[in-house]
């Protein structure tokens, strides 16, 4: 199963976990069961069925497409990570 690392500003959706591992053939799927675990991760890494603006995900190293039927291996390593630009981002609140 994929393994998902929890940004430190997520944290407190799971119980301060830094890693979790999930099922999930696609991002979407993966997602879909964090939010079944943690209740209130999919609002804020998703909107309008899609990945929020401002969140860059990477699977096993790679920044992705950020689409979320973008398909993981089973062994895979997934970052959802606050882009990196100028400013404040509200994208974890």
């Amino acid at each position: 199963m994929p393994i998902v690392a929890i940004p430190s500003l997520l944290r407190n959706l799971t119980n301060g976990k830094e890693s979790i591992t999930v099922p999930g053939a696609t991002i979407r799927e993966v997602i879909d069961n964090l939010e079944s675990r943690y209740p209130g991760m999919k609002a804020r890494l998703c909107e309008n069925d899609r990945i929020k603006p401002g969140i860059a995900v990477y699977v096993n190293g790679l920044l992705t497409r950020g689409s979320i039927l973008e398909r993981v291996d089973a062994d895979a390593e997934i970052h959802f990570l606050p882009a990196i630009g100028g400013g404040i981002s509200e994208t974890f609140h």
